[in-house]
């Protein structure tokens, strides 16, 4: 017993140091990830869990790594252990995927004692994702929503048809005609178009104008906000 007190606090003190240090600049590096994640983090769908699982993730990776070292039985032993644990937690958001893999990656790097190499991939990683949040890259314009109304069929309709175009083309950055079909027995046609407002303030003008037509009803505006996720 006094011998393995000995060997714990005296014998082997350059290897707790050497473990500390590499736990430390694993977690502290993550830190740093997780904060970039909640920095440029859009949406609704925010878990707290998984900030926190890049942090502790990467603790978990670095114990291993220390504990593998250079034994090679050590580490069949481990990755034996691991493929027995089943993981059931999905992530819905592939960029969630992405830092928490990069965060099991500098725990990796850590506990291999390759300081160079996490340092530098926290510190890249980091920056070309707030390059890449700044910039807007992979963005591309999309349609603001889509527009539903109720319109006469027959011969009314042929008639009100050159109105409705000239309120859509007057508020309408774009649009195009996603729906059309029979209603009511045949007596009304229900439209349904795919628009692109010139500017957010026209969406109550145009669903006003287009209720102010004769025999146009329901109109309803459903946005689709591509930062959301519901």
């Amino acid at each position: 017993m006094t011998e393995w007190l000995t060997m714990l606090t005296h014998g082997e003190a350059v290897e707790w140091r050497r473990a500390l240090i590499s736990l430390l600049v694993a977690f502290g590096l993550t830190q740093g990830i997780a904060g970039v994640y909640m920095l440029t983090f859009r949406g609704l769908s925010y878990s707290r869990t998984v900030v926190q699982s890049m942090a502790l993730g990467s603790i978990i990776t670095c114990t291993l790594m220390l504990a593998v070292g250079n034994n090679i039985a050590a580490g069949i032993g481990i990755a034996g252990g691991v493929t027995a644990i089943r993981f059931r937690t999905t992530m819905r958001d592939p960029r969630d995927v992405v830092f928490v893999f990069a965060s099991l990656a500098i725990g990796m790097a850590s506990g291999a004692q390759a300081y160079g190499a996490a340092i530098a991939g926290a510190a890249m990683f980091a920056g070309a994702t707030l390059m890449l949040h700044v910039t807007g890259y992979g963005s591309r314009r999309q349609p603001d929503g889509l527009l539903r109304f109720v319109a006469p069929a027959g011969q009314a309709g042929a008639e009100l048809a050159g109105a409705i175009a000239g309120v859509l083309r007057e508020h309408c950055g774009s649009f195009s005609l996603v729906t059309l079909r029979e209603a009511a027995q045949g007596t009304v046609m229900e439209h349904a178009y795919q628009i692109s407002v010139r500017h957010p303030e026209l969406r109550a003008r145009l669903v006003t104008s287009l209720q102010a037509l004769p025999g146009v009803e329901d109109v309803s505006l459903m946005l689709q906000e591509p930062t959301l996720d519901l």
